[in-house]
């Protein structure tokens, strides 16, 4: 279980692969000067809700991973984070497609 942190007080444990995805999309847009808002749902354990931060070039971000070694990619779902990043609503974690877009069975990715 990895973990983001957003200018060092908001943090989320979200699964390494995930968050690889999510850094790759991030990382995108934040080059680009692309600002945009970031949404996650918080873990039930904490009281449950959602939280979201607003991704700028300026912020400051950590990505802490408990792996050492670097998942595959997914070009879908780089692909579809990157669609819901462009939108009104920001990204947040959406399903990881199968290797043909098609989105695989519901998963947990965020604690």
């Amino acid at each position: 279980m990895g973990r983001f942190v957003y200018e060092g007080n908001q943090r989320v444990e979200i699964v390494d692969r995930a968050l690889h995805h999510l850094q790759l999309v991030m990382m995108t847009k934040l080059r680009r000067g692309e600002p945009f808002l970031f949404t996650w749902r918080e873990d039930a354990s904490i009281g449950g809700g959602r939280s979201s931060v607003w991704m700028h070039p300026g912020c400051n971000l950590v990505f802490k991973y408990t792996g050492a070694k670097i998942p595959d990619l997914n070009r879908h779902w780089i692909e579809a984070l990157a669609f819901a990043a462009n939108s009104p609503s920001g990204l947040y974690l959406v399903r990881e497609p199968d290797d043909a877009g098609a989105e695989q069975s519901p998963a947990v990715y965020v604690r």
